[in-house]
């Protein structure tokens, strides 16, 4: 299996299955001298741990990192940062009536056909359990940005029930378990989901994330574009299935005048008057907030039984046990503040190596 590194001169690569001992990432790229503890990176760790409420799964996992190396005296010394999380929860007993079955929507049946075998315990590789070495290693990535860019990711869809843009309160983000920029909205999303999860099923939903503080400059043409390493990034997520950035698809509708992000000189500095473009013209930044949203389709592993095949290419029925979000859209939020931080720390080096 390839693939497994993400970025370029900042760069991580993950290892280690859902339902395996540990699950581990090596950071490489990481200049020296930057103040890092593991406590840093716990703090993002503990937004993406499942079962911090009744609408996440309840597998119990503390989700504690150890950093092994590329750290003396609290400081990062150049060389590649090795961290791992003991799996301490794994239930492979919950997944042996599938074993043989593949679930629809899920990797399943592609990593079979290709591989010939696949890790039916909770999806190995394919498991958003992987994502948890995307958080660590985009803390690691925030160390590197500094204070002056911030990056802040929210739910602002679940099915088909959407937050006013008018209702944002990026306050209530941190108040109610889904990451909602409205009070009014989560309680709705609350009783919707209470309903879809004793049904038996799940639901998408759509994230939102803004970073802050960046500078005009960063990504290149032609084909390093920063907004098209966005878009890879976003969609190299599990169960993403669609990535715009600024109005994205929206701005189809619009004219030429009414999309343009016209500009002002005031006090010696460019001001835009909107940010349809959210925040990249040409692959470039420019200095605006970077706003990217991306579509999570809802889990594969539901209590509902569906039409399926075997690996003997026989018609059967599958209904998938276990501890699974009936959102993967709440978790993915803490996934796409790391992606973005990946992102920019990749073309923040790219920038000062250039010049």
């Amino acid at each position: 299996m390839t693939f497994n590194t993400f970025g370029h001169l900042f760069r991580f690569t993950s290892w280690g299955e859902s339902h395996g001992e540990v699950i581990g990432c090596v950071v490489d790229g990481v200049p020296s001298l930057i103040p890092l503890t593991e406590a840093d990176i716990q703090v993002y760790l503990d937004k993406r741990k499942p079962a911090q409420s009744r609408y996440t799964t309840q597998r119990k996992e503390s989700d504690t990192v150890k950093i092994l190396s590329g750290v003396f005296e609290g400081k990062t010394t150049g060389a590649p940062i090795a961290l791992i999380i003991h799996n301490e929860d794994q239930k492979s007993k919950d997944y042996g009536d599938i074993k043989d079955k593949f679930r629809p929507g899920h990797a399943d049946y592609t990593y079979f056909e290709k591989y010939g075998i696949r890790d039916y315990r909770g999806g190995g590789r394919s498991s958003a359990r992987e994502t948890a070495m995307r958080v660590a290693a985009g803390a690691i990535a925030r160390k590197i940005l500094g204070k002056s860019i911030t990056i802040k990711g929210y739910m602002v869809q679940m099915g088909d029930d959407k937050v006013a843009s008018q209702s944002y309160d990026l306050k209530q983000i941190d108040k109610n378990p889904f990451w909602c920029p409205d009070a009014k909205t989560a309680a709705r999303w609350g009783a919707k989901l209470d309903a879809i999860r004793k049904n038996g099923s799940s639901i998408g939903a759509v994230i939102e994330v803004v970073a802050e503080g960046v500078p005009v400059g960063f990504g290149a043409p032609i084909y390093k574009k920063l907004d098209a390493d966005l878009a890879s990034a976003m969609m190299s997520i599990n169960a993403v299935k669609g990535v715009e950035i600024g109005d994205g698809f929206a701005s189809a509708v619009l004219s030429g005048e009414e999309n343009a992000d016209c500009m002002r000189v005031k006090n010696k500095k460019v001001a835009f008057q909107s940010n349809h473009a959210g925040g990249i013209l040409g692959g470039i930044s420019t200095g605006q907030p970077i706003v990217a949203r991306f579509a999570v389709k809802p889990t594969s592993s539901i209590l509902t039984s569906v039409d399926t095949i075997d690996k003997n290419g026989k018609n059967t029925t599958i209904m998938t046990k276990g501890r699974h979000d009936p959102c993967v859209g709440i978790r993915a939020v803490p996934v796409g503040e790391a992606m973005m931080a990946c992102v920019l720390a990749d073309h923040y080096l790219m920038a000062k190596a250039i010049k």
